[in-house]
């Protein structure tokens, strides 16, 4: 059975059947294409380090200038150092379930019903479950179709009759993001209450739709980013779209699918952007989320190839050098993560621009931190340097170019207690073969 039959079903069972629902249905043909990781819709021409095209050729991102005035310029409410809030991060029993169903319809002989299916209303359990209603297993919709996936509850979470409500409630959810008029509030639900449910990625990316319903919300701002005129309303609903798409970057089950349809690209223009007002400020931080919900991952060289070849580290440098504090944290916690990556390190390392972009903005956030003392920034610009000084050309330049408050006591104060970074702090300056300064 499919995930469109499943939907269907769903769809006939809401008030209004599906005929209404299915008129606003995108046509495959029409879903909006990504953006190409080149442009720059908002960057001001003569950006040395923004992706850029030109005159129907392709400029170099890191070629030009290196004076830091050239550089071109997140969901989570709190960054526990030195990474970001974690993702929904499950097992791949939804998948599995999703497969599996049409095999045990034929194997029971008939439709699945309601009653034999734990999970939703009257579930008395399925052949092989424990018989108990809320105890896991396949969900289906009214009718006895199977959308998707095993329980979206978390174990131990809710109960009984609860857990049966709150599952029954998710697909109906999924169903109100296909329809324009219900989109809104479906999405605020979703992104407030997505880390409850376990496979709730699976759901989003399985489910005829979704996906597109949600790309249509990320292209519907596009025309406010350039003039800016987005609004407070219109950034809060796109964010909330986007926290959808940082449970589909966070599950390992969706993952390199998110990556392979290349959807990362339309959150470059959000990126892009350099208003400092707060729907911007929103609207970046939260797109900054999703990308370092990729990196977040241990084993994650696909990401960091992609990231790569698709230019993101001059847009982090950008946001590194001129956002708020907590952009700026997202931002140097992705590149950090590229850097930990032996490509990464290569890649940044490889010619003097590129190594030197990335040094000017180190270089700058640690005099800005000299004001601010922000020890949050200060521990990922540390890590950073120590990544760096792994490369024996670029130790070679830090040796003339290593900002002197990290070679001094300045920070001392500041990382009192901290002894993970003052570690990482000593271990740098002997790579470079400095004294370590006494405490």
């Amino acid at each position: 059975m499919s995930n469109a039959s499943a939907l269907l079903s769903a769809l006939n069972s809401r008030p209004g059947g599906a005929a209404h629902l299915l008129h606003h249905a995108q046509d495959p043909a029409s879903a909006p294409l990504p953006p190409p990781s080149s442009s720059n819709p908002t960057s001001g021409g003569g950006d040395p380090l923004s992706p850029a095209v030109q005159h129907g050729q392709l400029v170099d991102p890191w070629a030009g200038g290196h004076g830091s005035s050239h550089l071109p310029l997140s969901i989570s409410q709190s960054i526990n150092n030195p990474g970001l809030p974690s993702g929904v991060i499950v097992s791949s029993a939804a998948v599995n379930a999703m497969n599996g169903l049409g095999s045990d319809r034929q194997q029971q002989g008939g439709a699945l019903s309601r009653s034999e299916t734990p999970g939703l209303p009257n579930g008395a359990g399925g052949p092989g479950g424990s018989g108990q209603p809320g105890q896991g297993g396949k969900l289906l919709l009214q009718g006895g179709l199977p959308l998707a996936t095993s329980s979206l509850i978390q174990p131990g979470s809710v109960h009984g009759a609860q857990a049966q409500s709150e599952n029954e409630k998710v697909y109906y959810l999924i169903v109100d993001l296909m329809n324009p008029a219900t989109r809104e509030a479906a999405l605020l639900e979703l992104s407030k209450k997505r880390e409850q449910w376990d496979d709730l990625a699976l759901v989003l990316w399985h489910s005829f739709g979704v996906m597109s319903a949600l790309l249509q919300e990320i292209v519907s701002v596009y025309p406010l980013l350039a003039p800016p005129s987005l609004t407070a309303h219109a950034s809060n609903r796109v964010c909330n779209a986007l926290a959808l798409l940082q449970c589909v970057a966070s599950h390992n089950d969706t993952r390199s699918l998110f990556l392979s349809a290349h959807i990362p690209l339309f959150l470059y223009p959000f990126l892009n952007t350099t208003s400092k007002t707060r729907p911007f400020e929103y609207l970046r931080l939260t797109s900054l989320g999703v990308i370092g919900a990729l990196v977040k991952q241990n084993d994650n060289s696909d990401v960091i190839n992609f990231l790569l070849s698709t230019e993101i580290i001059p847009l982090c440098l950008r946001i590194m050098e001129t956002g708020s504090e907590l952009s700026k944290t997202v931002a140097i916690f992705i590149v950090q993560k590229i850097l930990l990556d032996e490509v990464g390190l290569g890649y940044i390392c490889q010619t003097y621009e590129r190594f030197y972009a990335v040094g000017t903005v180190l270089s700058n956030m640690v005099q800005q931190l000299v004001e601010t003392q922000a020890v949050r920034l200060l521990k990922h610009v540390v890590r950073c340097y120590l990544r760096l000084s792994d490369n024996l050309r670029a130790r070679e330049a830090l040796r003339a170019c290593l900002p002197e408050p990290l070679r001094d006591a300045t920070f001392s104060p500041l990382l009192k207690g901290d002894m993970v970074t003052k570690r990482c702090l000593a271990t740098l300056l002997l790579n470079l073969s400095d004294r370590v300064e006494p405490n």
